[in-house]
This record gives C-alpha cells, structure tokens and sequence, in this order.
C-alpha cells in the first residue's frame, strides 16, 4: 500500500507516523507514506497556494492549480491511487470505508486547510471526500493521520496475530451481522481493591465465554 499526502503541514506528521503500529508497517515495507508539501507546486509569488473567495465571504480557498498540478504528478507515480479529499462536508469515516480503502494498491490524501478546495478540484480530481466527524478541524492532517492509522493496522501481516481484529469494536458482528461494540475486557490480578472479575472469565469454560462476552458485547451496543 502507498499512501502519498497532500499537506502544508508535513511536519505536523513526524511524531504519529513514527511509532507503534504505522512504523511497524513502514519498517516491514507494508506501507508505503509520503509528505509532500503542497507549496511546492506553486508558481506564485512566495508560494502562495491560497486567495480570496469569489463572491466575499470569510476565510482564504485552495486554489485550483497548484491542486491540480500536484495531484497529476503524484498520479503519475501512483497510478492506481485513490484521491481522497480530508473535509468536514465528506462522508463520515466508518469501519467499512476503512475495510474497503485498505484493500486499495495505493491513495492520494489531500489535507484540506483554510475554508476548502476550489470546487472544479472536488469535481475534476477527487474520488472521494471523507470526514472523521460531525465538527471542524483546523486542517485535514490530523484526519489524514486517522485514516493512515485505521488503514494500516488492517494490512496482512501488519498485526502480530492472524485475525487480530476479529472481535474489536465494529468487526465484531452478532448473528444478523450488525456489528457491535467490544464486550469488556479484563486482566490480572482477579481482585483489584474490590472489584473482582467476572467469574466465568475464570471458569475455562471458553463456549460459556463466548456466550457471555457476545451478550456482554450487545448490552454495551445498546447501552451506547
């Protein structure tokens, strides 16, 4: 998988990328990341990638042709790539958009920043626009970062254990296939200042087990 990000900030991804689980598929070469600064394709004076809105309005816009010019060269190398725009107005990010992107032989994310993207980008060059959540951020980088991190744990071979996701929050499905919440988990010792584990997670009965952390994993669903 070969991610390439669009972004003003590329120091901003120094730290998260260089830890846990997106290093350990970077150093097995199961990812591929690349920052690119968005300003290097500016012919502008100081580089300038940003004006003002037609029509008044607050804030400054992404303009269109540094945009444009960045996204073919990195198509060029990338050729399969999926370009995905990081905004607030995109569809928000789910387990089953992360399943589906993880299987793409590479992705083109392009890290919103001020009031948006000049719109004929959106409509010429964007597969697809994401958002992590119903609020604002200053910026797509740390939903560039989420999505980076949620893909990559998923690549064969990233994970220690085979079917290491199975049974996490959203994997985890009950019999008509809806997926649920993590059932509760526990770990030693047994008596924590009181508050004991539950017994059956002791019995070694593993059906009587499953049984219970299934139903554990519904009433927490509901309850959520």
């Amino acid at each position: 998988m070969k991610i390439d990000i669009l972004t003003l900030f590329p120091e901003m991804f120094e730290g998260p990328f260089d830890y846990s689980i997106v290093s350990r598929a970077k150093e097995k070469n199961l990812i591929e990341i690349n920052l690119h600064q968005l300003r290097g394709w500016s012919k502008e004076k100081h580089q300038q990638i940003d004006d003002r809105p037609f029509g008044g309005g607050e804030g400054m816009v992404l303009m269109p042709k540094p945009l444009f010019e960045a996204i073919k060269d990195l198509k060029k190398s990338n050729k399969s790539a999926k370009v995905i725009l990081l905004s607030a107005k995109g569809k928000t990010l789910n387990q089953e958009m992360i399943k589906k992107l993880s299987t793409e032989r590479g992705l083109i994310l392009v890290c919103g920043h001020y009031e948006g993207v000049d719109e004929r980008i959106i409509e010429m060059l964007v597969d697809e626009e994401i958002s992590i959540g119903n609020y604002v951020l200053t910026g797509g980088e740390i939903p560039a970062m989420v999505l980076t991190d949620a893909i990559a744990r998923l690549i064969p071979g990233v994970l220690v254990k085979e079917n290491a996701t199975k049974n996490e929050s959203f994997s985890l499905k009950d019999e008509a296939d809806k997926p649920l919440l993590e059932y509760p988990q526990y770990t030693r010792p047994a008596d924590f200042i009181g508050k004991k584990v539950p017994s059956i997670l002791l019995s070694g009965n593993h059906e009587e087990i499953r049984k219970w952390r299934m139903q554990k994993a519904k009433e927490l669903t509901s309850r959520k």
